[in-house]
Formats: C-alpha cells, structure tokens, sequence
C-alpha cells in the first residue's frame, strides 16, 4: 500500500499484488489516493482471467443462469511445507500472519469470479459479513514435524483456525459462502460454485445442470455445447498464446496482456480501485466478526454510492 500510493502520487498507474491491503485503513488510502489522483489502480486477481471463470461470466452476462441468488468460493491449498518453508516467502510473512490473525486471510482468489458473476460495485455491493473460525491444530501438529533451527519448530498457539467460514450478504439479498482453509490434506479447490433460477454450476471438476431437467448434470455433449456457444470472446482470442505462454493454466498471460493492451488503447482497466478494496476488506472485516463472536459486519461503501449504478465489467464491454 505505500508503495501504491506513492507511485499514484508520482502519476504512475498501478497494478498490485493480491491482497490489494490488509486493513480497513488501507483499503481507504489505495480509493482516496487513486480519486485524488485520477490514476488507475487495479489488483491483479488472475483468477478472473481463468478459461471457467470468463466462461461463467459470459452466461451469467448473457442470462443462462437467471437470476442469481447465491455462491460458494473458497481457498482450499494445503501450504503446510509452503507456510513453514524458510525460504519461500520473504521473511516468512505469511505463516506469521496465521500466527497473529484468525479469519479469511486470503479471499480473492475464490471471490473475485463471484463478486464479478453479480455485478458488485457495479449494481450490487457487499453489504454484511458474519465469520466464524473452526478450532486452530493443524499448524501446532505440523510445527512438530519441521527441522528444529526453523524459527516456528514446535511452536504452539496459532491464531487462525484450520477452517474460517465467512458467510456475505448482498444488497441485492444474495448470500455468497466464503472458505479458507491452507492446512488440512484436502485437495485445492475454489468450488466457483455459482446458482440461479435457471442455471447452477459447481467446479473441481467443472459441472452444469439446467433447472427443470430432472437430478442430473449436463451429459458430457450438452456441457460442451454451453461451454462452446459461451466461450469469452478474451479466451478465444488468447487461447494459444495463452497454452504457449503458461502460467496458472495461461490465465496469468490473459491477465497481462489485458491489462498492456488497455492501458495501450486508453481503455478503461477490467477491474478498478473499488474492486480491489471490496474484495480485499473482507480479511480485517472477517477478523473482527470473528473476534466478536461472529457477529455481522458491515462492509465500508469505497463508491459513496456509485455502485448503484450498473456499469459493465471492462473485460465485457471492450474484449
């Protein structure tokens, strides 16, 4: 965040790692900074770029789903030999933020699709959270397990539980289930489960059912039919660079090359300063629900308001 708001202050665009900010505060000086500064500044949350999630946005743009009304996401990666790795993450910040912190640490990978699947701070917004942490053993297990000069061997009392469940409501009254869970032998997940009155999806692995068509998901022919006639128009356009080029199944390359290519043609960016601290305020916001005994919490409004008016996401009004 000092670095951002500098570098807006010096007339520089900016593009920042995720979380955009870790506090209420923070949040508030990356919006007022880029108001007052009339400089972009955007969140790279690659996982919007993803070859599903551009999918799923473009029917829910299109209407396949109907109306939404709810959404599960979540951060399921166990990053155990990650978090206690000596040399993986500068100074070791990010189990130190488990050590200190208990609620969802990390919530932009799953929610961004969501948030941008019903339109938030673009007809929607964030209005209420309410978290709550399971009990916290999995890193005390670990912490036995690593080499005895590592600063955390046999450490005990971790603050954040092995699995935080933050649960969002909308202004609009749709409910979105939000995890976080870095610790326990479960295979990754994100789930990009998405629901509406006409459509339903859930991912890993990718399924699609219709409503009124009985129990089942599409068959195999049906799924790719959807996933055909719905491909974003950014992916088809970008596939084979982006299966050369790699990263996170090409979804980084997608994300680069929209970001250059805005910016080259004087382009509003596909997600701006309101996205970024939206997504992000859900850490310090879930922290404190958790802290109070999970009560519900308001999220800041960083539009003043402009959030009632329905604006299209740049990645679907310029692909």
């Amino acid at each position: 965040v000092p670095m951002s708001v500098e570098a807006m202050q010096a007339g520089k665009h900016v593009a920042l790692e995720v979380p955009a900010a870790y506090t209420i505060e923070d949040c508030w000086k990356l919006v007022n900074t880029a108001e007052e500064t009339q400089r972009n500044c955007i969140m790279l949350e690659n996982v919007c770029y993803g070859d599903e999630e551009l999918w799923m946005l473009n029917m829910a743009e299109s209407g396949v789903f109907g109306t939404l009304t709810y959404a599960e996401c979540t951060y399921i990666h166990d990053l155990r030999e990650l978090l206690f790795s000596k040399t993986t993450y500068y100074n070791m910040w990010r189990i130190r933020h488990n050590e200190a912190r208990d609620g969802n640490l990390y919530p932009t990978h799953g929610l961004g699709p969501v948030a941008q699947y019903m339109n938030i701070d673009h007809g929607d917004r964030f209005d209420y959270l309410v978290s709550m942490s399971s009990l916290q053993v999995g890193m005390d297990e670990h912490a036995k397990t690593v080499e005895p000069d590592n600063e955390f061997y046999n450490r005990k009392g971790f603050k954040h539980g092995d699995m935080n469940n933050t649960l969002i409501k909308t202004a609009k009254g749709r409910s979105i289930l939000l995890q976080h869970d870095v610790v326990t032998g479960r295979p990754y997940n994100r789930i990009n489960m998405l629901a509406g009155t006409k459509a339903f999806h859930v991912g890993y692995p990718s399924r699609m059912s219709l409503s009124g068509k009985g129990h089942d998901f599409l068959s195999e022919n049906d799924y790719k039919t959807y996933q055909e006639r719905y491909a974003h128009p950014v992916w088809k356009k970008l596939e084979e660079e982006a299966k050369r080029n790699g990263g996170h199944g090409g979804m980084d390359y997608v994300m680069m090359y929209r970001l250059i290519d805005c910016l080259n043609r004087g382009l509003p960016l596909d997600m701006d300063v309101y996205d970024g601290a939206s997504w992000s305020v859900v850490t310090p916001l879930s922290e404190l629900s958790v802290q109070l005994g999970s009560v519900a919490v308001r999220f800041p409004d960083f539009t003043k308001g402009v959030w009632k008016e329905e604006r299209k996401l740049g990645v679907m009004a310029n692909p």
